[in-house]
């Protein structure tokens, strides 16, 4: 005879036995995306003998939530420029998609007849868009408001943030390249210059011109055309400069093959940038100015004779990602300082925001690096797990719109206008990439060929990954993700 107790255990060892399998295949099924790569993806690493484990993927499937692929996405890894993504969504979160930065602009004297008998005084709030273009708006602006002449000098005012000494070489010894050029409360044009140089085959020589052009900045014209196909590294221009960069000198064989061609780099300190695209401006808009500049930290008190905006955050951060544009990305951290903990911006204080943002809402993670709000960084880190948690929230939020259209179209435009250009994945994916020495990684969405909708976040660390090999895993991995 059983007793009921003993025909209880009995059933429910049978149970036991059933329930067993089922959860191991459950378990299974879990971890699956932990323990395989698609064949096209293993295959890429394979081929460039680069070790599996230089990589972490992390692919949610957005309208189920399930994750499609998490392989090593705990690991923290360098994301390069992707960090823009965090930058750039905080600030949409943070600031809303219609902030707009304002540029003060003050008089210092008395106004007649169209002279200012004194001083022009400006003063910037962080605007990471005061290119060219806009510059000029702005001072269509002043002689709308009735200033021609200005007796006295420019006075700049730029203490709204706060930058620690900047050495431009210090990330990889390229002081004048544009993506290393610091943060600054007045920032114009990104402080770069572009050299124009084109060959005069009646005079035997190289033309060097500047846009925009600034008078005070001296250009030291050293170049010898040669006969030559164009081709070469920056056509075997050589470029010299001092410091504080207010003149640069191009020596070297310039070939004649060449109909055209142009360089961006960084020039002048940021003030002297200023005052040299003012000068040249505003003269070429036919107004009078003969003075000087001078740093100032402008009275309270006074009241601007107006305030131009800028473009808003929701437009901002296409330029910032699209382009990854670093100084941008800089001045939009300096600016949530600034705004949320009070003047002046400082790294620091930006960083502390996006730290309390992230712990708001529930996306912190003790393994976040933060550093610069750009990515250009050798200790910036982040998971890919975390950066998908990241992606996940920006997709849920009712700026999503504006979010996904700062990211660069894959084979259309941005970074990844030359990228994606077949296999039916152009316009599919929007994203955000990364890419320094011994690291590539791209963050964004995708839309496969079923109308499923992805997050997707892929990081590698490895010696040489940014020349190539990283690039075909993505490849991979985007048209795997494309025929689910």
């Amino acid at each position: 005879m059983v007793s009921d107790g003993a025909k209880s255990g009995a059933n429910g060892n049978a149970r036991m036995k059933v329930i067993a399998p089922l959860l191991l295949f459950a378990i299974s099924a879990l971890h699956a995306a932990d323990t395989q790569l698609p064949a096209g993806v293993r295959s890429a690493l394979d081929l460039r003998h680069v070790p599996a484990e230089t990589l972490s993927i992390y692919v949610a499937d957005l309208d189920s939530g399930q994750i499609v692929l998490n392989w090593r996405g705990d690991v923290p890894r360098n994301p390069a420029s992707t960090m823009k993504v965090l930058t750039t969504l905080a600030a949409l979160d943070i600031l809303g998609p219609t902030y707009r930065w304002r540029t003060d602009v003050f008089v210092q004297g008395d106004l007649k007849a169209g002279r200012l008998e004194g001083d022009l005084l400006i003063k910037g709030h962080g605007d990471p868009f005061m290119v060219t273009e806009r510059v000029w708006q702005m001072l269509r602006n002043i002689r709308r408001a009735g200033i021609n002449e200005i007796s006295g000098d420019l006075l700049i005012d730029d203490s709204w943030f706060e930058v620690d000494d900047y050495d431009p070489a210090a990330f990889d010894r390229q002081p004048l390249r544009a993506y290393n050029v610091a943060p600054n409360a007045l920032l114009m044009n990104f402080k770069v210059v572009r050299y124009h140089f084109e060959p005069d085959l009646l005079t035997n020589t190289v033309v060097v011109s500047l846009e925009p052009p600034l008078k005070n900045l001296r250009v030291q014209n050293r170049l010898h055309l040669v006969a030559g196909r164009c081709r070469g590294f920056q056509r075997g221009i050589t470029i010299t400069t001092n410091m504080p960069l207010d003149e640069v000198t191009f020596s070297g064989n310039f070939p004649g093959g060449c109909t055209q061609y142009s360089l961006d780099r960084s020039a002048l300190s940021h003030n002297d940038y200023v005052y040299g695209l003012f000068r040249s401006l505003w003269l070429e808009s036919g107004g009078v100015f003969s003075g000087g500049w001078r740093n100032v930290v402008i009275e309270k008190s006074l009241q601007p004779i107006l305030s131009f905006e800028s473009l808003p955050l929701g437009e901002i951060i296409a330029s910032v990602n699209k382009h990854s544009n670093n100084v941008m990305a800089r001045n939009l951290l300096l600016t949530l300082a600034a705004e949320v903990n009070g003047y002046p911006g400082t790294e620091e204080s930006g960083i502390q925001v996006i730290s309390k943002w992230l712990v708001d809402n529930k996306l912190e993670s003790d393994e976040i690096v933060i550093e610069n709000g750009a990515g250009l960084s050798r200790k910036v880190r982040i998971t890919a797990k975390h950066m998908g948690a990241l992606l996940k929230y920006a997709w849920r939020q009712p700026y999503m719109p504006e979010y996904l259209a700062s990211l660069s179209l894959a084979g259309l435009d941005g970074t990844l206008k030359e990228r994606f250009t077949d296999a039916g994945l152009v316009g599919r994916a929007r994203l955000k990439t990364g890419s320094i020495d011994h690291v590539t990684a791209i963050a964004g969405y995708l839309q496969s060929r079923t109308g499923r909708r992805f997050a997707v976040v892929v990081l590698q660390n490895h010696p040489d990954i940014h020349r190539g090999p990283g690039e075909e895993v993505q490849d991979a991995l985007l048209r795997w993700l494309y025929e689910q």
